[in-house]
């Protein structure tokens, strides 16, 4: 029997004919944290008796949850961290470089690494075929001091694609459809593994933003596929060689295979207050929106802020719906700059955020008020989630929140397009 995609990454990584079930202790290649989970992690860490990472690993401590930091607390944090990336050598990514999924995709992951991080949305590097998973901070300290860590092997669920993206539906809407058809905790523990020809032709873009959400709906890792793209997309990171190909068998056994056409997707919108409350976006014209978020790890890339800047261009948010654009990393900053989408988005009336998370997770930077809706291209939607309990999250793609930004309320932007 062939091997799955997971399968293939975990036996290369612990040295064993690994299987569905099995329990392997597997050599890791890049462990992450961030600085709302790493204080935790460096306290035990150093509880645990250990004074240098791994070196048989890379270790990078991202300053970018709360970056820049709103308060002494945090401040205090975030020099937990700078002492700790100096006395152990550990690289430290910086207050307004950005999210440490983007930048692991843009100059860390490869093909074939067993990736760990102190943050659910770790899966993101899967859209680069590395079997990346979220642990919790006592987890990651081990394995920074020891290189290795423990898993089962997870199931793997397949996903085959076909068709293409009809006008005005992206791959935000691809994975909106999916965690609505199995449900937040329908891949529990599993990995689902994305193929066909229409996953060869997604961009790495579009894979990073599925491959991000598959958390949502309880999988341990979202993967693609290593081909073409994935050396293209390296090769312009000047990071060509750290590419190889990798796919799963023919023969590989899957517990479930999931069939999507691209193209009889519509726009979909996931209402308050779970991702898997899906409907699609035009059910929903009418609902009012105070703001509107593009940006965060899932939807912070040049081509989200290409597609919201081409809906936007010559046009203005309504009065009463604010816009804020939050870049995933300085080189997306950097690059929406050069090609006149930042401009584009400012003229339109948006306040752009430092690349970082940003109201995201609720710390600062658009915090609703009590009773606002927003509309956002982040991941989560769950009470509380943007600091308001009290307040209402939708989740959409860049072009549904475009589109909102525009009207105000809840639009399907093929209205606008």
């Amino acid at each position: 029997m062939g091997k799955t995609l997971a399968e293939k990454i975990l036996s290369t990584k612990s040295g064993a004919e690994a299987k569905a079930g099995d329990i392997v202790v597997a050599k890791v290649d890049l462990v992450f944290v961030q600085d709302t989970t790493g204080p935790l992690a460096v306290r035990q860490f150093r509880a645990a008796g250990f004074e240098h990472t791994a070196s048989s690993l890379e270790a990078i401590l991202f300053l970018d949850h709360a970056a820049p930091s709103p308060n002494r607390e945090l401040s205090n944090d975030h020099m937990l961290l700078r002492d700790f990336a100096y006395q152990t050598g550990g690289m430290l990514s910086d207050v307004g470089e950005g999210i440490c999924h983007q930048i692991v995709a843009e100059s860390l992951a490869k093909p074939g690494d067993l990736v760990i991080g102190a943050d659910s949305h770790t899966v993101t590097a899967g859209g680069l075929g590395a079997f990346a998973c979220g642990m919790g901070s006592t987890d990651i300290a081990v394995a920074l001091g020891l290189g290795r860590t423990w898993l089962r092997v997870p199931e793997s669920v397949r996903v085959s694609l076909s068709g293409r993206f009809p006008s005005g539906v992206f791959a935000k809407d691809l994975v909106l459809y999916l965690i609505g058809q199995i449900g937040a905790d329908g891949a529990t523990y599993k990995a689902l593994e994305f193929s066909g020809d229409s996953a060869g032709a997604m961009s790495i873009s579009e894979r990073l933003t599925v491959a991000n959400m598959a958390v949502e709906a309880g999988a341990k890792v979202g993967l693609f596929p290593a081909d073409e793209a994935t050396r293209d997309y390296l090769s312009s990171q000047g990071r060509g060689d750290h590419y190889q190909p990798l796919f799963p068998d023919d023969s590989a056994d899957y517990g479930q295979i999931i069939d999507i056409n691209l193209a009889g997707l519509e726009p979909v919108v996931a209402r308050p207050h779970t991702v898997d409350n899906i409907a699609l976006a035009r059910e929903l014209k009418g609902t009012k929106v105070n703001q509107v978020v593009i940006g965060t790890c899932t939807n912070g890339r040049l081509d989200d802020l290409a597609v919201a800047a081409k809906i936007l261009s010559g046009k203005k948010r309504h009065v009463q719906t604010r816009l804020l654009i939050a870049p995933a990393s300085r080189g997306v900053l950097l690059a929406a700059m050069r090609d006149g989408y930042i401009q584009t988005l400012l003229e339109a009336g948006a306040i752009i955020l430092p690349p970082g998370c940003g109201p995201c997770l609720g710390l600062h930077q658009g915090v609703l008020a009590s009773g606002e809706s927003c509309l956002s291209t982040a991941n989560r939607n769950f009470k509380g989630r943007m600091g308001n309990p009290e307040a209402f999250v939708y989740l959409g793609s860049p072009a549904t929140a475009a589109a909102t930004a525009i009207t105000g309320e809840i639009t399907d932007p093929r209205e606008v397009l």
